[in-house]
């Protein structure tokens, strides 16, 4: 296998890689100490020949990504990953690209009626009936020069891609469903899946009270922290972690001495910018007017779920799922059953292909045009 480190090698792969329908990719990075994730290692293979796959080494001083970024823009080849939600943040925050057109085998698996979310080693064992070494899955890829284990290991996420992709795409075409996987992916391919805004970072963290004034410390905490976080591109939890940020809600710490009196606070955010940034945040949340304070969205909470009718719905998304060979959870979740039981109808459950499959037929059983009957192993439907 071959390591590209200078951008000509680059350059004349991915000239030769234009020529083909398809390229399959995928990436090792690190983020254990890091905000956003590190890129070490891009891999890439096209179909010309079974040996044609190549390691391109983003640490290498001659290199620059930039004939790779040009190929990732080129509409006439399609780039096939496995999970590419992580693959996708990088190119997009580091290089402002998402590789278009876009496959991603775990979608079309669920699809094709693989199961939910789907690993890559389970469909090269089914598809391209092989084994994995995973040997070298928690290796660190910024460490050079690379083994020839992590090298074997690397270029296997994108030689079995090949077939795996060239399987998928044989079953979508003969099944139609081609346009399920473009509807699924162009949550992937949307700038907005990928922005973290510190302002809204208070929604993740947990707490046991939602009260508006306790939130209002909880907004401004977070929302230092996350800020900070970016602009340091240091773990979040470095700063502090979110049982930190709920006790220092509750304490209210007004100076240094209230703050190192913190049982749950890093000593290294008892001073300086982040001891500061603490205090400043505090000070920020106690000057809240009453029609400022941040409110939790509970909406869910108060819906008037009838129980039998999201026990029938339940019934009714797995005798679809079976019926369509597609996994239950990409359809529909628990939540949106029991939003749909309460009256909800701006889901996505109800829209696009999942209303086709699913969703026109679960407001008729809302509706009481439709019932549910059991023949021998099958559910089936039954107007009223």
């Amino acid at each position: 296998m071959k390591t590209i480190t200078t951008t000509d090698e680059l350059a004349a792969f991915c000239k030769e890689a234009s020529n083909y329908p398809y390229v399959t990719v995928d990436t090792e990075f690190l983020r254990e100490r890091t905000y956003y994730s590190k890129l070490c290692l891009v891999q890439v293979a096209h179909p010309g020949a079974p040996d044609a796959a190549v390691l391109v080494d983003p640490l290498a001083e001659e290199l620059s990504l930039d004939p790779l970024l040009d190929l990732f823009r080129d509409e006439s080849v399609i780039k096939v990953f496995h999970a590419a939600r992580q693959d996708l943040e990088i190119f997009w925050l580091e290089f402002g690209v998402f590789p278009l057109p876009l496959f991603d085998t775990q979608v079309a698996a669920m699809v094709c009626g693989f199961g939910e979310q789907v690993g890559y080693e389970t469909l090269v064992r089914k598809i391209a009936k092989e084994g994995l070494d995973k040997s070298s899955r928690f290796t660190d890829w910024s460490r050079r020069p690379l083994t020839d284990a992590q090298k074997t290991y690397a270029v296997a996420d994108v030689t079995h891609l090949r077939e795996i992709y060239e399987h998928l795409a044989a079953e979508l075409e003969r099944t139609d469903r081609a346009r399920w996987v473009q509807e699924e992916l162009s949550i992937l391919t949307d700038p907005g899946t990928y922005e973290i805004k510190p302002a809204e970072a208070w929604k993740r963290v947990k707490t046991r009270t939602n009260s508006g004034k306790f939130m209002a410390y909880v907004k401004e905490l977070a929302e230092f922290r996350e800020g900070y976080a970016q602009n340091r591109n240091v773990p979040r939890s470095r700063v502090f972690k979110d049982d930190a940020l709920v006790e220092l809600a509750s304490t209210k710490p007004k100076n240094m001495k209230d703050l190192g009196r913190s049982r749950l606070l890093l000593r290294e955010a008892r001073k300086g910018d982040i001891a500061d940034g603490i205090l400043a945040a505090i000070d920020r949340a106690g000057k809240y007017a009453p029609e400022d304070l941040p409110k939790v969205d509970r909406s869910r909470e108060k819906l008037q779920v009838n129980p039998a009718l999201a026990d029938l719905l339940r019934v009714l998304l797995k005798a679809k799922a079976d019926e369509e060979n597609v996994a239950q959870k990409l359809i529909a979740t628990v939540t949106d059953l029991d939003a749909i039981a309460a009256g909800e109808r701006d889901l996505p459950a109800l829209k696009g292909w999942r209303k086709e499959v699913f969703g026109a037929d679960a407001i008729k059983l809302c509706e009481g045009s439709m019932g549910l009957a059991v023949k021998g192993q099958r559910v089936k439907l039954v107007s009223l």
